[in-house]
């Protein structure tokens, strides 16, 4: 059965906090509330083997790390690559990436087959990472790769 993109997505989304006008649960916003109510799915506890993807628009200068929007403005030596590489911060900012950011060799029934062969019981994309770039179809911000780059909900697709 194929499930509606937006309960494939439903995990990634509650990583963005609920707000007054969610249903209300069992968890309150602590460690021990936490503790006292989750309860592994099932499926997770023979899942020994899952794949991690951290892939966005820091992909583009792949340069360093997921962190290249901080160490671009406060790292010297970033700094200096990205002058080498970019130009003058003023004039080629973290924002000049996202045109950059085509996905244009993502295929993702070709992940999606590699994984199962490699073994995997589940795969986790960091759908929006620190930088502010959501790889979804996001309503709650316009920066997203649905509206820009590659215009394309990228974690949408690959959970279908």
């Amino acid at each position: 059965m194929k499930r509606p993109r937006t309960a494939a997505l439903a995990v990634l989304l509650l990583a963005g906090g609920l707000t007054a006008a969610d249903p209300q649960g069992p968890f309150e916003p602590s460690w021990e509330s936490v503790s006292a109510h989750y309860r592994y799915p099932e499926w997770f506890r023979d899942a020994k083997f899952g794949i991690f993807l951290h892939w966005g628009l820091y992909s583009v200068p792949a340069h360093g790390s997921e962190w290249y929007i901080q160490h671009m403005y406060n790292d010297a030596a970033t700094i200096e690559w990205h002058l080498e590489h970019f130009g003058p911060l003023d004039q080629f900012g973290y924002k000049d990436f996202i045109p950059l950011f085509t996905a244009a060799n993502f295929n993702p029934s070709q992940w999606a087959e590699l994984f199962r062969r490699a073994g995997a019981k589940y795969v986790m994309l960091t759908a929006e990472h620190h930088d502010g770039f959501a790889m979804w179809d996001s309503a709650l911000t316009r920066w997203n790769a649905a509206r820009m780059g590659p215009k394309r909900d990228l974690a949408g697709d690959l959970a279908d």
